[in-house]
């Protein structure tokens, strides 16, 4: 059985949308480490839609002289979850359609090591509410928002820390695995 193992940028306020306000901070080298370890023993990336349609363009014609993530990201099997059908072209891509609990579970079942996300905050909320995520990393930026979709909604989310760095770009890592119950 897979695990599935998220990784988000948010803002100290928990907004996620549109990350173009992260640019301002920059990327830290150890950033680029900590998500390649994630991606390393990744058998399967899952997408939300809207995160896929943009993840499609910016990567599929990338080469390993581009980014060395580019082979992970081009060559992984990826399942992407939404109600509208994809309009963006990918390799090695299945739409799984709207979100349900049940095809999660047996994507999980299907698959062995980690199964990867990245952004997809909407799915993300619904895989957390229905407790089928067991690895969250949070790349917590130092900037509230004061607006836009947040990760958070209005049912308690219990969590353990794992680990945690700090970046010197103001980034912290915060690495986490549902609480025991």
């Amino acid at each position: 059985m897979a695990t599935i193992a998220v990784h988000e940028f948010i803002s100290l306020d928990g907004v996620f949308e549109d990350p173009s306000w992260t640019f301002d901070y920059g990327f830290d080298p150890q950033m680029g480490e900590t998500i390649g370890a994630l991606t390393g023993d990744a058998t399967a990336i899952l997408l939300g839609r809207t995160t896929y349609e943009m993840f499609a363009p910016a990567w599929r014609d990338r080469t390993p002289e581009d980014d060395p993530g580019a082979p992970f990201f081009n060559e992984t099997r990826k399942y992407v979850v939404g109600a509208q059908p994809l309009v963006e072209e990918w390799a090695n891509t299945t739409a799984l359609g709207a979100y349900d609990a049940d095809a999660i579970r047996e994507l999980k079942d299907e698959h062995d090591g980690k199964i990867y996300i990245s952004g997809s905050g909407r799915l993300v909320r619904g895989l957390l509410a229905d407790g089928l995520i067991d690895e969250l990393h949070l790349f917590v930026f130092p900037v509230a928002l004061g607006k836009g979709d947040r990760l958070w909604r209005e049912d308690e989310t219990r969590l353990a820390l794992q680990t945690h760095d700090v970046y010197a770009n103001g980034v912290v890592h915060l690495s986490y695995a549902p609480a025991a119950k």
